[in-house]
């Protein structure tokens, strides 16, 4: 990695190679191994795979290109070690402050999927498909930020109307599955549901209630402003990513008993006049978005059926009834994948592509 000064700026940048080292910070959770299935199925060029985690990990194995990989304690010194060029974090906020900047000292351009610096002006926060050029600034602090999994879903969609027609505002409810929650939040889902119907104690610890068969108006701490960590993740990632600071966005988030993907129900209100017709057309045409709106043969997307797969899928369009100038959608998509693993590997691929 070349550094060199430019003002009073140290400037980060990827040297260009046939194939890169690679780590993954956080291997052996659930968007861990997603990341490194998704290297492997893109056909990143990976030099060797380095996959690190907490030392209660250690000695577990991760699947790469037909082979077992052993995985490494992640401290300063094993990080520092690996000499890599690119690291995909994801193992929360509290790692990536304190690894992410090692990394970076030890050589690497870090792609971030915790919060710890989605709202840094000095990092990125990027969705290819949206806002790809702000990964020049990747070189400022070798840090890009993965926007959160529901903000994302939702600007693949918004990005295509506001270039068409502009945004007034953005009304979005979450329907989010325990898998944002993290392997833990599965297999809590799962052992509810089995000591429900064994009649046996319920226990919980990943969600603040029981979430088998029921769904929970809460994701994350709540603000002082009465609205909870997630729903604030929307409005302010959903601003930055479009370059819209003012955007009215009104965000409702819930945790729903479902094991992947996440839906939304979004209300958007343009600036300018756009029929359905158009919206489908614009939609259908937008990079990483797949339409299924047939209402008569009822298709639209639903969790289930599009667990594993990588486009954002938008159906139910309607017209509002009450509001001029707008209209409603249902937005799924994989949180494991588009809304955090696979999110991460298009930037790395747009990285080595363009800034190496």
């Amino acid at each position: 990695m070349r550094r060199r000064a430019a003002a009073e700026v140290r400037m980060i940048e990827l040297e260009p190679k046939d194939a890169y080292r690679v780590a993954v910070v956080g291997a052996t959770g659930a968007v861990g191994r997603e990341m490194i299935s998704i290297l492997q199925s893109r056909g990143f060029p990976v030099e060797s795979l380095h996959p690190f985690a907490s030392a209660r990990s250690v000695g577990e194995d991760v699947e790469w290109d037909g082979r077992t990989v052993k995985v490494l304690e992640l401290t300063p010194e094993s990080l520092a070690a690996a000499r890599c060029d690119i690291a995909l974090f994801s193992a929360g906020g509290q790692v990536s402050r304190e690894f992410a900047p090692v990394a970076v000292e030890s050589g690497a351009v870090v792609v971030d999927n915790s919060s710890a610096f989605r709202m840094d002006p000095a990092v990125p926060l990027v969705v290819p498909e949206v806002n790809p050029e702000q990964l020049a600034d990747h070189r400022i602090r070798g840090i890009v930020a993965n926007p959160n999994c529901s903000t994302i879903q939702l600007v693949m969609v918004l990005k295509p109307i506001l270039d068409a027609a502009g945004l007034r505002r953005v009304v979005v409810s979450t329907y989010q599955s325990v898998s944002g929650a993290g392997q833990g939040g599965m297999e809590e889902l799962s052992a509810q549901v089995v000591a429900l119907f064994n009649q046996r104690e319920l226990k919980r610890s990943r969600f603040p209630h029981q979430i088998a068969f029921n769904c929970i108006p809460q994701i994350g701490a709540f603000r002082d402003d009465g609205y909870s960590e997630e729903e604030w993740k929307l409005v302010a990632e959903t601003r930055r990513i479009l370059d819209l600071p003012d955007l009215p966005v009104s965000p409702t988030a819930v945790r729903v008993p479902v094991f992947a993907c996440h839906a939304e129900a979004v209300n958007v209100e343009t600036l300018e006049p756009l029929g359905l017709d158009e919206v489908r057309r614009i939609l259908s045409e937008a990079p990483g978005v797949k339409v299924l709106d047939d209402a008569p043969r009822s298709i639209y997307p639903m969790n289930f059926p599009l667990a594993g797969t990588d486009e954002v899928h938008v159906g139910r369009l309607r017209a509002d009834v009450g509001v001029e100038d707008a209209f409603n959608c249902w937005i799924v998509a994989d949180n494991l994948r588009k809304g955090a693993a696979l999110n991460a590997v298009q930037i790395a691929e747009v990285l080595v592509r363009e800034y190496a």
